[in-house]
């Protein structure tokens, strides 16, 4: 959320941002709006007054005539002041709704883009694998190796729905726990987070309405996360803390649920787009300055590479376009993994930066040691995200035999340097 004096200020930059973001919004509506509710809180505020000067006279006059003319005047200023707290009401309830629709605006270094396709690759990373055989996906490997069930996951749970097994099972556990012991290293604090959560923290931290067709709900009102980021971000929600205790650093671990609205006849083989796989993500919350947020989120990035490059998968980073940016973040990356049997990089992790957009929703604040009061700055990253990672794994790492080596990082969990082909069970 942004600031509405803001707003007031710098219209064309948020017609801007919406045009270039894709999200429509109807900047003059909410102007309006806002007239109409600084009106009203101006006129509720002078009959509020004016109410309790007349009470005070009532008290100090004896004249039971005058006294009974300004109780008179007393019920009829209630009256008119409870008929302008309902107009109110009503109007900031509109106003509020407006203002959660509001883009944030991308920094100067963002591409304007339409989509995906005008993303801009900032790196690359990695010597592409070659093979003198024919590639396989990882849904065949998965299946030589007995790895991966689709048929049984989508029988009890639908589509996109799937069973891990055997080795499969370790690597996406020994990847997680490797992942989350590199980030407690980072002095990062490790947590569990509700998976099930309100849905003002949804909107809080920009998520709804957005996005809000593609979550999960319960008839409890609570939606399944989709990222551990809803959760951990939103921890600290109307607080203000101390600015010597940040940045605060918080690293979450969570099944994530995404209904995956919008993606039909996208990636329907194997376990590359599921409505419900594991995450390791990371959330800093940081002194509102410009530069510390940019430098954390190029730090961010790099733990997310750190975690790649251990298991010796090549990448390439994208520096994501307006139009595939989310409207509250002000800079996101991409990170993309190659997948030999699509012959592309696909992505895995995605690093944002909002500014005090999502701290405004959640009203988390800290007191700076001068005592003045400010919103924190926010960032969330993918530190790794599974299976689809394992379904990278496994196609950089076939052999001709259809069995698959073992990255090194992993082969304490799993036990062995290679996979090979078993009976499955029928």
């Amino acid at each position: 959320m942004l600031d509405i004096k803001f707003i007031r200020q710098n219209q064309k930059l948020i017609e801007k941002a919406s045009r270039d973001k894709n999200i429509p919004f109807d900047l003059k509506r909410l102007l309006r709006v806002d007239q109409k509710r600084t009106k009203l809180i101006k006129e509720v505020d002078t009959l509020r007054q004016e109410k309790n000067e007349i009470t005070q006279k009532i008290a100090q006059i004896k004249d039971s005539s005058k006294k009974l003319e300004l109780i008179k005047k007393m019920r009829l200023q209630k009256n008119n002041l409870r008929k302008k707290q309902k107009a109110l009401a009503a109007v900031e309830q509109e106003f509020h709704k407006l203002m959660l629709w509001v883009p944030n605006i991308p920094v100067p270094d963002v591409p304007i883009g339409k989509d995906e396709s005008q993303n801009v690759e900032v790196k690359k990373w990695g010597r592409l694998p070659k093979f003198n055989f024919k590639i396989r996906d990882h849904v065949e490997l998965g299946e030589k190796l007995n790895l991966i069930d689709l048929n049984r996951g989508v029988k009890l749970g639908g589509f996109r729905s799937f069973f891990t097994k055997n080795e499969a099972v370790l690597m996406e556990y020994g990847l997680l726990d490797y992942t989350l012991r590199f980030m407690i290293k980072q002095g990062f604090t490790p947590m569990t987070v509700p998976w099930l959560v309100k849905p003002e923290y949804f909107y809080g931290t920009g998520f709804f309405p957005f996005g809000e067709e593609d979550h999960y709900k319960t008839q409890d009102d609570t939606c399944l996360i989709g990222t551990a980021e809803v959760s951990l971000t939103a921890y600290f929600a109307g607080e203000t803390l101390d600015e010597k205790n940040l940045p605060v650093k918080l690293v979450g671990i969570s099944p994530c649920f995404r209904r995956e609205v919008g993606s039909y006849g996208k990636d329907t083989r194997g376990i590359f787009r599921t409505h419900q796989f594991n995450k390791v993500e990371q959330v800093v919350l940081c002194r509102a300055d410009k530069s510390e947020s940019e430098n954390w989120h190029e730090k961010m990035l790099s733990f997310s590479e750190k975690i790649v490059q251990d298991l010796k998968l090549p990448y390439r980073v994208m520096l994501m376009c307006t139009g595939d940016m989310g409207a509250g973040q002000v800079k996101k990356y991409d990170l993309e993994v190659w997948f030999p049997a699509q012959e592309k990089y696909r992505e895995t992790h995605s690093d944002s930066y909002f500014f005090d957009f999502q701290a405004r929703r959640l009203n988390i604040k800290y007191q700076t040691t001068t005592g003045e009061k400010k919103f924190v700055h926010t960032l969330n990253n993918t530190v790794i995200a599974t299976p689809r990672i394992l379904g990278a794994i496994l196609e950089n790492y076939q052999q001709k035999d259809s069995s698959v080596l073992v990255p090194k990082i992993l082969q304490p969990y799993v036990g062995k340097t290679k996979i090979s082909p078993r009976k499955k069970i029928k």
